[in-house]
């Protein structure tokens, strides 16, 4: 026999609030956040080829940062080759180095994902729980890890008679921690009597523009879709100066969140391909070029000329084990997985993980953005511009979106919009 161990991501909220005065990237925390943005943009062509693949042509979105952390926990509890494997695809510092993924952790946790809302910057909320059977007694060391960098909340739950109960208390964490966004990690019956462990985590950004639009200039137009058909959507438009850079046949608009009281800034990037139907091209581009990001950030406001960018909302889930099995993290799934760190028992040996669920939400208006996402692990029994020229930006055909805090360059979601008008 053998546990399966699935990870869920769910929308994060408020649970827990740090504050922050300074921020600092140090060599070795840069270059793992390197590491786990190309890891972000691999998982993202693989997530928007697999809802192309599957006939969707609407919009995705998801937290690269809440999945890394989810799976970076499970490493915690890993050992071997599960580990090192774990280690090696969501990008260490060196090969199977999972301490890194760790000291990343608590870098994001404590310093990236501090609240700034009351300084007046956005309002970020991040948390970490691990639910545990009542059967099983966590090792000490897992728990001082998880509590410890991952300042995660452990929680002693009975899934053998209660596992609907306990799925409703993990949803309801979620719940509370993503404001009421996303309101179900755990679907009806991915909970029963053989669950052993549920590891999640959730997280809630709330930021408002620098540069608000002006609501009464948003009008109706068109946005063409990727079968050559269009809709009326809503579009914000300013004559103010813009981050804009025009470059390979893209452009990419750069909106920056206002500040709190530290060097934190958070921006939201706009990609937006020459080509009405270059969204594809623009997903590969990204995931095979691990600098194309940092290549294509706009450095200086330029005039604009025409300006429209849609208004949007989405809320996107799916289930990753696939998706992350074709990146190369096989081990964990299967009966070969090492979780031996985990729990001080026996069972330790016999747990493996079954799927990964992943939900985020993402809205953007004239004031700003709202956004949410999380990831659980439930653990089973189973068997350069020009300056004088104006630049327009006319986003009216599908784009990918991105936002990230741009000291350190850690991603915190990222999307594509393929019709403005379809929210889930």
């Amino acid at each position: 026999m053998c546990f399966k161990l699935h990870s869920r991501s769910i929308p994060s909220s408020p649970v827990r609030r740090t504050t922050t005065s300074a921020m600092a990237a140090p060599t070795d925390i840069r270059l793992s956040i390197e590491h786990q943005t190309r890891f972000a943009l691999r998982l993202a062509s693989a997530v928007f080829s697999a809802s192309d693949s599957k006939g969707s042509k609407g919009n995705a979105a998801f937290s690269p940062l809440s999945l890394h952390v989810a799976l970076s926990l499970v490493a915690a509890g890993a050992g071997g080759a599960t580990r090192d494997q774990l280690a090696d695809t969501l990008g260490s510092a060196g090969p199977g180095d999972a301490e890194s993924l760790h000291s990343l952790a608590e870098q994001v946790v404590q310093v990236v994902l501090a609240d700034a809302s009351a300084a007046g910057g956005p309002r970020v909320a991040f948390g970490n729980g691990v639910f545990v059977d009542a059967s099983l007694p966590l090792k000490p060391s897992f728990k001082d890890l998880a509590v410890g960098k991952y300042k995660a909340e452990t929680r002693s739950v009975d899934f053998q008679t209660k596992a609907a109960e306990v799925a409703g208390q993990v949803n309801s964490w979620v719940e509370k921690i993503t404001t009421g966004l996303i309101k179900e990690i755990l679907p009806a019956g991915s909970v029963d009597n053989t669950t052993r462990l549920v590891l999640g985590n959730a997280l809630y950004f709330k930021g408002a523009w620098t540069e608000k639009f002006d609501a009464s200039k948003t009008t109706d137009d068109k946005f063409h879709l990727l079968d050559g058909s269009s809709v009326q959507a809503p579009f914000m438009t300013t004559t103010k100066k813009q981050y804009l850079l025009a470059s390979d046949s893209l452009k990419v608009l750069k909106l920056p969140y206002q500040q709190g009281g530290d060097k934190r800034q958070f921006s939201m990037y706009i990609l937006l391909p020459e080509a009405q139907d270059g969204l594809s091209n623009l997903a590969n581009k990204l995931s095979t070029d691990p600098e194309f990001i940092e290549k294509h950030i706009p450095s200086q406001k330029v005039p604009v000329g025409q300006f429209k960018l849609p208004k949007f909302k989405i809320s996107f889930g799916f289930e990753a084990s696939d998706l992350l099995k074709g990146l190369g993290l096989q081990l964990p799934f299967s009966a070969e997985a090492d979780l031996t760190e985990m729990v001080d028992s026996p069972v330790a040996k016999k747990l493996c993980v079954s799927s990964v669920f992943h939900k985020s939400f993402v809205e953007v208006n004239e004031e700003g953005t709202e956004a949410a996402a999380a990831t659980a692990a439930v653990i089973m029994l189973r068997s350069m511009p020009f300056e004088p020229v104006k630049m327009d930006f006319v986003a009216d055909h599908p784009f990918l979106f991105l936002i990230r805090e741009d000291i350190t360059g850690v991603v915190l979601f990222i999307g594509h919009v393929a019709n403005p008008l379809v929210s889930s």
